[in-house]
């Protein structure tokens, strides 16, 4: 898994059925190694939205089959989704993210 930061979303009107009714984030890698502060990464992808994440949250990133599966048992012809929005992120003793922070 990886952390991501929201940049934006991806709009779709015509995509596979099974998709239907699914939300796509625009997600920018984020690098929490060796940092004083987070470094965001130049790398973006599209992922589903499986939990109602919004613009500037942090959320946790599944890739592969994981982020393929789904409660019923169905799988989703995706490559990554995005699995939980991320309140705060602590790096050895120093706080790296929080969302109440953020949302300042």
């Amino acid at each position: 898994m990886q952390i991501a930061r929201v940049c934006g979303t991806v709009v779709s009107t015509t995509k596979e059925p099974h998709l239907t009714g699914t939300k796509f984030l625009l997600l920018q890698a984020i690098d929490l190694e060796g940092q004083e502060l987070p470094a965001y990464l130049p790398k973006y992808e599209v992922a589903a939205d499986r939990v109602g994440a919004g613009f500037g949250e942090w959320v946790l990133v599944s890739r592969g089959s994981g982020a393929r599966q789904i409660r019923d048992g169905q799988t989703l012809p995706i490559d990554a989704a995005a699995i939980a929005i991320i309140d705060t992120v602590t790096v050895g003793n120093r706080l790296a993210y929080s969302k109440r922070q953020s949302d300042r």
